[in-house]
């Protein structure tokens, strides 16, 4: 999977502060049973499996003890598997009131000399290993921010809200047809230079309301400062996991005759 260039010094920052009210468990989405296991396992699993991480940061929701100990106790089991592998230091912060909150207290939490950071969705539990190398392969080959995306399949309309006597008739109305051919639907891990999404995330400190609510990823804060933003194949296996259809999906894709771990991203 390596493209053969040196590869920087990476930490996986992992989102893991929603709290899961549309999946209906009345528990946070990290808790949430995946299988026989949580949604955050799975995730943490993918990572570490992918080899590509130094540190893995988790922003769990604030004073949430029980996925801290579920945390404390993955990495136990990782080092008394392993005990001879080098096995990523796994640390712990609390996320914040929104998802970029949450990424800004994780990178502060970063080792010293950590030069990229992919930043994933727990809610992405099942995402391959694959996807996350040919991230990290962008970043060594010179990518300041990469992501992963897949093409958009279904065709895709603009609308507008119907008013006056039109809302009798439908509440919205078509304005134009997007080309599908140009969209993509974005997934994680999000890969940056360290130092681009630390400026990113400073400039996004300033934003008013209306504003940050309007940015729903890192990749787009990054392209508001003007820098480039580069894309590689994404999976359809890297469902974000958000509804109770997703979860039976995901299920489904763990239950399946080759296993989501063997099926090549």
């Amino acid at each position: 999977m390596n493209n053969g260039l040196p590869r920087p010094v990476t930490a996986v920052v992992i989102v893991a502060a929603g709290s899961g009210e549309r999946l209906g468990y009345g528990m946070p989405k990290a808790r949430v049973p995946l299988g026989s296991d949580t949604i955050l396992t799975h995730a943490l699993r993918g990572v570490a499996a992918a080899g590509v991480a130094r540190q893995i940061c988790v922003a769990l929701p604030p004073g949430d003890t029980a996925l801290q100990e579920l945390c404390g106790s993955f990495e136990a089991e990782l080092r008394a598997g392993n005990p001879e592998a080098q096995i990523p230091l796994l640390t712990t912060v609390d996320g914040g009131a929104t998802r970029a909150a949450s990424v800004r207290s994780a990178l502060g939490a970063l080792l010293d000399g950590t030069e990229a950071v992919l930043v994933h969705d727990a809610a992405r539990a099942l995402a391959p290993e694959a996807v996350f190398h040919r991230v990290v392969d962008s970043l060594a080959a010179g990518a300041v921010a990469v992501i992963p995306a897949v093409p958009v399949v279904d065709t895709v309309k603009t609308v507008t809200r119907t008013s006056g006597d039109d809302t009798v008739i439908a509440p919205e109305l078509v304005t134009g047809t997007a080309p599908r051919e140009e969209l993509r639907s974005v997934q994680t891990p999000q890969g940056f230079r360290l130092s681009t999404l630390l400026q990113a995330h400073q400039a996004a400190e300033g934003f008013g309301d209306k504003q940050a609510a309007a940015v729903t990823d890192d990749a787009m804060l990054v392209e508001l400062l003007g820098v480039p933003v580069h894309a590689v194949h994404g999976s359809t296996q890297s469902l974000k996991i958000t509804t109770p259809l997703d979860l039976i999906i995901a299920e489904g894709l763990l239950e399946g005759p080759l296993g989501i771990r063997w099926v090549e991203g």
